[in-house]
């Protein structure tokens, strides 16, 4: 990254030269590996975006809370009920 000086003020005197930041884009891609990310979203099974292809009700799972945890947000005044 280039140095800042002590005349730079304006917002795009501070920015790095285009090439340079080319470079770190490149670098954060490599890095994230965002080519192998792309693949695998493609590759997966294809979810629908039709309102057709869904049940109407989903049930939700059961939580249940023990009796330390129910102690502990009752001591924190966080009241599970």
């Amino acid at each position: 990254m280039t140095p800042r000086t002590a005349a730079s003020h304006l917002t795009h005197d501070e920015l790095s030269p285009t090439p340079e930041m080319a470079a770190d884009c490149r670098a954060v891609g490599a890095n994230l590996r965002l080519e192998r990310a792309a693949r695998a979203a493609v590759r997966g099974p294809r979810l629908s975006l039709h309102f057709e292809d869904y049940p109407a009700e989903i049930h939700k799972r059961e939580i249940e809370v023990s009796e330390a945890a129910a102690r502990l947000a009752n001591a924190l005044h966080l009241h599970l009920d």
